[in-house]
């Protein structure tokens, strides 16, 4: 048995003695031509440190090992197999973490496109009546009153009476194009005051002013809600024409809306928030005459402050009158109470006259402000030149129109197109004036 084994252990001790051998001479061999080279590219820091970490390697082949605590020998394994040297850090610290990739997000921006009509037909701002008085121009089968709000300027009309309606009483005939614009603070219900809702009509007929029927005459019919809009064409024997809904920036309550509708022949469109709403074209049966305006609030949540009711006249021709009659008055610039700031709804308007200058460069022009005669006459002079200057400053700004071009001037309460004796004339009076120079 002994000499069964022998000559194979005496083989194998005979090839590790060559091997350790072999393996000595190859090292040091190595060491000695790396130090040349390390001698050679001193420059080199990288390399400097490569080699500092080989030659610690090496002489360690030669040095009688240590033996480490078990715990150290497992942690030198991890960092082995990891790959975790310092090299390998200093790499890792310098390349930066790339940044995930965001994919775009779908925008859209849209502005108003309506402009008011240079005739100004109908006007309601409940001036003329006093605080506490039902509107003397209306009619309804409940309840209501004339209010002051704390935050908002002006006269307001309160429909404080659920489940009924209210009906201007005012034929007024409308042409086949037309604006239609209100100011609302809708309220919440008792029970549920986040939530507001009212009906809008318009129609035409020869009836009694409170037909309280849901769709009275012919016309359309509009559900303003916080949740958004539903508008419903209609004609008796024909069946209702339901366009369904639009959800688009409704309502806010407890906030001051501004509601714009335009009218042309059967199309609907409307405007809120900076928006359009809603856009459809064949809700209007065809033929279909408007004269009457009505807000009621069957099954509807909350009760509304109205005001600022205006009907204007639908676009005119800005080119031809600014090119051919040297002169737009315009009611489509808007602006807060007592100030000089351009609100959003003036965009439509602003956007044609800066088309037709664009297109003819050398148009110029002055933009004249004017006021009613309510209040103090030195602040409405003030007020008027600072309102034709923030709307030269717009079309310079927004729309690239060379600010040279444009001269602006102020004329307050002192040129007056009607009597200042009703609101409806009293609207006309305050307007913004493009003259061709």
């Amino acid at each position: 048995m002994k000499i069964k084994f022998f000559f194979p252990a005496l083989l194998f001790m005979l090839c590790i003695c060559v091997f350790t051998a072999t393996a000595q001479i190859d090292v040091k061999q190595k060491v000695k031509d790396k130090s040349i080279d390390r001698a050679d590219q001193r420059t080199d820091e990288g390399v400097d440190e490569g080699l500092d970490a080989v030659e610690d390697g090496v002489k360690s082949l030669f040095k009688k090992k240590e033996k480490k605590p078990k715990a150290e020998q497992e942690e030198n394994t991890d960092q082995e197999e990891n790959g975790d040297d310092s090299e390998s850090k200093q790499v890792k610290k310098n390349t930066p973490t790339p940044k995930p990739v965001q994919e775009p997000t779908l925008q859209s921006a849209t502005k108003y496109d309506f402009v008011p009509g240079d005739k100004v037909i109908l006007f309601e701002d409940f001036s003329q009546d006093e605080i506490g008085d039902f509107p003397a121009l209306w009619t309804t089968n409940g309840s209501g009153e004339v209010r002051t709000l704390n935050l908002y300027p002006g006269k307001w009309f309160y429909m404080n009476a659920a489940d009924k309606i209210y009906a201007l009483m005012k034929d007024m005939p409308l042409p086949d194009n037309f604006i239609f614009e209100f100011d609302v603070v809708p309220t919440g219900a008792e029970d549920d005051p986040d939530n507001s809702s009212f009906y809008l009509t318009l129609f035409g007929g020869s009836g009694e002013y409170m037909n309280d029927e849901l769709y009275p005459g012919e016309g359309f019919h509009i559900t303003c809600s916080n949740t958004g809009w539903e508008v419903t064409g209609y004609r008796e024997g024909a069946g209702e024409v339901v366009s369904g809904n639009s959800e688009l920036a409704p309502i806010e309550v407890n906030k001051l809306n501004h509601v714009i509708v335009w009218v042309q022949k059967r199309r609907v469109r409307i405007y809120h928030k900076g928006q359009k709403v809603v856009d459809m074209p064949t809700i209007i049966y065809d033929g279909t005459k408007f004269n009457r305006l009505r807000y009621s609030l069957w099954s509807q949540r909350g009760l509304p402050y109205i005001s600022n009711i205006r009907f204007t006249t639908a676009k005119p021709d800005i080119r031809s009158k600014l090119l051919t009659e040297g002169k737009i008055v315009s009611y489509g610039i808007y602006f807060d109470v007592n100030s000089d700031k351009v609100k959003a709804e003036s965009y439509g308007t602003l956007k044609e006259i800066a088309q037709v200058l664009t297109e003819n460069p050398g148009v110029r022009i002055k933009i004249v402000g004017h006021t009613d005669s309510d209040g103090d006459a030195a602040k409405n002079l003030d007020l008027s030149k600072r309102r034709a200057a923030a709307v030269k400053s717009e079309l310079s700004k927004t729309f690239n129109i060379d600010a040279g071009r444009i001269e602006t001037d102020g004329k307050g309460k002192t040129e007056p197109i009607a009597p200042n004796d009703t609101p409806a004339n009293k609207a006309q009076n305050r307007r913004v004036e493009f003259i061709k120079l």
